[in-house]
């Protein structure tokens, strides 16, 4: 069991993994758990992998997951820089899912 599962591992980026995994998400449960898994690497998640989650969040209509998956690349991230670029480059879908940060949801809270 554990030969299959560390073949199908070598043979299929994470990338590739995760981003299948969310395209095949039916109900909230596995959203999470794929979110967790994904998240559960030294490494933060892809542009890809994370545009795969919303747009897996918005199908199953989890809108708090889908604002909380920016919250989990803010903690992940090294600098703001780093998650700067994350929101640059997935404002476009961010956008057309109708996404909002959680600083834009709470920005009075903030000042």
């Amino acid at each position: 069991m554990q030969e299959a599962y560390c073949a199908e591992f070598l043979t299929n980026s994470p990338r590739s993994r995760f981003e299948k995994e969310f395209d095949g998400v039916q109900d909230v449960f596995e959203l999470q758990r794929n979110l967790n898994n994904a998240f559960a690497y030294d490494l933060v998640p892809s542009p890809s992998v994370i545009a795969a989650a919303l747009k897996a969040a918005r199908r199953v209509n989890d809108f708090a997951t889908a604002v909380r998956i920016f919250e989990g690349i803010k903690a992940k991230v090294d600098s703001k820089g780093q998650y700067d670029q994350y929101l640059q480059e997935l404002k476009p879908l961010r956008e057309e899912l109708g996404v909002p940060l959680k600083e834009d949801l709470f920005a009075a809270e903030q000042k």
